[in-house]
């Protein structure tokens, strides 16, 4: 069987978190998503889980490689910007880090 190499994810960036002029909300971090430039391709991605991966130096159950789960939960303005609630905050460091948006969980 021929080697096949398909991502069950789309790529983002974790750009910021939900703010106004002067006060932040860490508790909605707002993802860009590759290929998503308008409202409509992002409201499909509506309700999709986030990954957040990064590695640790400290191993836990035999592997450094950690994960952050989310949600995203609604549109953010008209170019492709979501905003995602994630279990645990995701930290300021990782401003500007990829995260995967899963394609499931499925609507169509």
């Amino acid at each position: 069987m021929p080697e096949s190499n398909h991502r069950l994810y789309v790529k983002g960036k974790h750009l910021s978190y939900q703010r106004g002029k002067r006060n932040t909300n860490p508790n909605t971090s707002l993802i860009k998503i590759e290929g998503a430039d308008n409202q409509k391709d992002a409201t499909f991605y509506c309700g999709k889980k986030v990954a957040f991966v990064y590695r640790a130096s400290k191993e836990i159950r035999g592997t450094k490689i950690r994960v952050i789960w989310g949600k995203v939960t609604r549109p953010h303005g008209n170019s492709g910007v979501v905003r995602a609630k994630f279990r645990h905050n995701l930290p300021p460091k990782s401003f500007g880090a990829s995260v995967r948006i899963m394609l499931y969980p499925s609507n169509i």
